[in-house]
């Protein structure tokens, strides 16, 4: 099992069949100033119809596909928030409001952020070798990796392999974990492809991203998301938890489906640490705080616009399996039947499913989170591609 395992290219096509999309073959523009301050956003309730989206959300639980979800859309006619199924299996009592979960590799789009603020006060240079800012990590004969290449997932880094089997990581779901030795652990692995070549979707740029983050501002990952987003922006829900298994917090339970002697159970697997992804997958926020950033980075008041213009371009590389590049500096892009972008991260971790998605203006938003039984798991899961239909019903 790689541990960068998360929306492949395979993954984020069949993503791309739920929304009735296909992927963007060229950039767009940047535009907005930035600014330090901003109000979380608010959700007036407006003149949405929203029974195709409840609708999709009802059910739960149902044990083969989720527990619960919850749901925030934004468009110029108003918002919406809901939630449906239990908090925890065994006492059946309803998710908590503004409930608390685990993001994924939503993460990326924060990390990414972050080093693009660090490039725009001139601390960092996206072009530069990321051997530059940490030395020896890479080999001394390793082909140059610039910064925006760890971003924008053409660095070509190998991955970790670790044993493929969930009964293997539920056994190792309190290990603790460091960036070095995850880096190590890939490094013994070939590289995909030479730095700048090809495109492949992987945890790893931003585990090295995370470093880069901690080397030159001599702060940690944690403190440096709290400084640049999380206290500016009021995202109170939102946060690091480091080696802390737990979601502290009022949130649903995960839980992961396993089969064990021909009979299929469900795990809690709500408790797990994070470490294995740090910089990639390991924050934890609310439907609430998750608007309120991608209002702030979508509207350019995190980000002056040659950076944020980093967010809405595609490389000029084919993907590794000979396709168009779907990712951009953080984001995913996917072109709408009627010609319009959508700019998509989705992620997942045991027990979790996110994503958060926006047009380029920001007019129209979408987080979510559904507590799949098997989020890990390739394919479309039948509850968040409902989900999906809906909302988008509503453009």
């Amino acid at each position: 099992m790689k541990i960068s395992k998360g929306r492949t290219r395979a993954v984020a096509l069949v993503a791309a069949a739920a929304l009735g999309a296909a992927p963007l073959a060229s950039p767009a523009s940047a535009a907005g100033p930035a600014a330090t301050r901003h109000r979380p956003a608010a959700c007036p309730a407006g003149h949405l119809e929203t029974a195709a989206l409840e609708q999709a959300m009802a059910g739960l639980p149902d044990e083969a596909v989720a527990t619960s979800a919850q749901v925030r859309v934004t468009t110029p006619d108003g918002c919406w928030t809901g939630a449906t199924g239990v908090a925890r299996l065994r006492t059946e009592a309803p998710v908590p409001r503004n409930a608390r979960f685990r993001i994924g590799s939503v993460t990326k789009v924060f990390t990414a952020t972050v080093v693009l603020k660090l490039a725009a006060e001139g601390r960092i240079d996206l072009g530069a070798p990321v051997q530059r800012y940490l030395p020896g990590l890479l080999p001394a004969d390793y082909p140059t990796v610039t910064v925006r290449q760890l971003l924008d997932h053409t660095s070509g880094l190998p991955s970790p392999t670790l044993p493929d089997d969930i009964e293997w990581a539920l056994a190792h779901r309190y290990d603790r974990w460091t960036p070095e030795q995850l880096v190590r652990l890939g490094l013994r692995n070939e590289r995909a492809f030479d730095p700048g070549k090809k495109q492949q979707y992987t945890n790893m740029g931003y585990i090295v991203a995370g470093m880069l983050i901690e080397k030159v501002t001599g702060h940690s990952y944690a403190r440096e998301m709290r400084r640049q987003i999380f206290q500016p922006l009021g995202l109170h829900d939102t946060y690091v938890p480091g080696d802390d298994p737990t979601i502290r917090g009022p949130h649903a339970h995960g839980y992961q489906s396993v089969t064990r002697n021909g009979t299929g159970t469900l795990v809690d697997v709500t408790n797990w640490n994070q470490s294995i992804t740090p910089a990639a997958g390991d924050l934890i926020s609310t439907l609430a705080d998750l608007d309120t950033f991608a209002e702030a980075l979508f509207g350019g008041r995190l980000l002056p616009a040659a950076q944020l213009a980093e967010m809405f371009t595609l490389p000029a590389v084919d993907d590794v399996d000979g396709g168009p590049a779907l990712y951009s500096v953080g984001l995913t892009a996917f072109r709408l039947p009627t010609g319009e972008t959508l700019w998509v991260k989705s992620g997942s971790r045991y027990g979790y499913s996110a994503a958060l998605a926006g047009t380029r203006d920001g007019s129209f938003r979408v987080a979510y989170s559904v507590t799949s039984t098997d989020a890990k798991g390739d394919g479309q899961n039948p509850v968040t591609g409902a989900i999906v239909q809906a909302v988008l019903g509503m453009r």
